[in-house]
């Protein structure tokens, strides 16, 4: 729920899909995601869709945090298919990881266990790579949810009290 440790934040969403770039596929984890983030209170700057590998999504996510102050999630490309290219592709646009978000986002299912997703910053953006599918990427987020505001503060350089 919404309070004030997240007022004022703001997120991006970026779905990682052939299927859904192709119309074949519903975008459920991007519609999960947005709803869980507007739930906690965030405003949802920006949303939007690319074919999985690593150029398209290092171009979105180039785009998506420059200049951003806010969380940019990812869902989908995470995994071990041929195509699954999204953390090849974030890892491109880094400037600092974040191991501990990936990894406790590993641990809220045996299926995190095969996640590749990795975590970090660009500037002022933080940004979390999630799995496609509704349930883990909700799950995945839930599971760092917590100290996301408190990341974005410091990232913004405003003071806080941890």
């Amino acid at each position: 729920m919404a309070d004030l440790e997240t007022a004022g934040l703001a997120a991006k969403v970026l779905t990682v899909s052939d299927g859904v770039i192709a119309g074949t596929r519903q975008d459920g984890s991007g519609d999960a995601l947005v709803e869980m983030l507007t739930g906690e209170g965030y405003d949802i700057a920006d949303r939007r869709a690319v074919e999985d590998g690593v150029e398209s999504v290092r171009d979105a996510l180039l785009d998506m945090s420059e200049g951003f102050a806010g969380l940019v999630v990812t869902t989908g490309g995470t995994g071990f298919g041929p195509r699954d290219l999204t953390p090849e592709g974030t890892a491109a646009v880094l400037e600092r990881r974040a191991d501990g978000l990936a990894e406790a986002s590993r641990l809220v299912s045996p299926f995190g266990r095969l996640s590749r997703a990795i975590a970090g910053t660009r500037g002022t953006a933080l940004i979390v790579n999630l799995p496609g599918s509704p349930k883990g990427s909700v799950e995945c987020l839930g599971a760092v949810l917590d100290v996301i505001p408190h990341a974005l503060r410091l990232l913004a350089d405003q003071p806080t009290e941890h």
